[in-house]
């Protein structure tokens, strides 16, 4: 008679190609992080056009449009580093160990990131990037209807509150003996 909690030899390979299998299919997501990567590329274009325009356009603009330009590259930057949150806190936390400890540029968040942090860090960052939209859309304000105005500060009161509702229930999963 066969023991039940101790399983046979075929049994427990079987279970560990399919663990294997599973694990394994982390990988798959390697792919877009490469694309990420390119994206964040594009943005360093996009990044060096914008400079260069304003810096050769200067002398002809008023403050208003410099202060957009500035916006958009400020606005570049928040995406960049979002970017960057997504490509190296998703792959540590998704598919493998960048084994970075000791390293001098290694980011403080790093070493304790996981998916609950990784998404108040993106709430966040969206939050920064709605912002700058915001305060764009305001300098511009003479030129939109009052419904453009509304409806991108609803946006972004959605965005604070989504992100405020992300880091309690963050709090509440990490910490639940102090919630009692």
């Amino acid at each position: 008679m066969q023991n039940i909690s101790n399983p046979s030899a075929t049994e427990y390979k079987r279970n560990n190609i399919m663990s294997n299998i599973l694990f394994g299919s982390r990988w798959l997501q390697l792919p877009l992080y490469l694309g990420l990567i390119v994206a964040q590329a594009v943005y360093v274009f996009f990044f060096g056009v914008e400079l260069v325009h304003l810096v050769s356009k200067a002398a002809h603009l008023v403050e208003a449009d410099i202060m957009l330009i500035v916006l958009g590259l400020i606005d570049v930057v928040m995406i960049s580093n979002l970017l960057i949150m997504v490509i190296v806190g998703g792959y540590e936390t998704f598919v493998s160990r960048l084994n970075l400890e000791g390293h001098p540029d290694e980011p403080d968040w790093l070493s304790h990131v996981n998916a609950n942090l990784l998404k108040v860090k993106l709430a966040t960052a969206i939050i920064g990037i709605s912002s700058i939209h915001l305060l764009k859309t305001f300098i511009n304000a003479e030129n939109l209807s009052d419904k453009v105005l509304i409806a991108q500060t609803v946006i972004h009161l959605t965005f604070v509150f989504s992100a405020i509702a992300i880091a309690y229930i963050d709090k509440l999963m990490t910490h639940p003996e102090a919630n009692h």
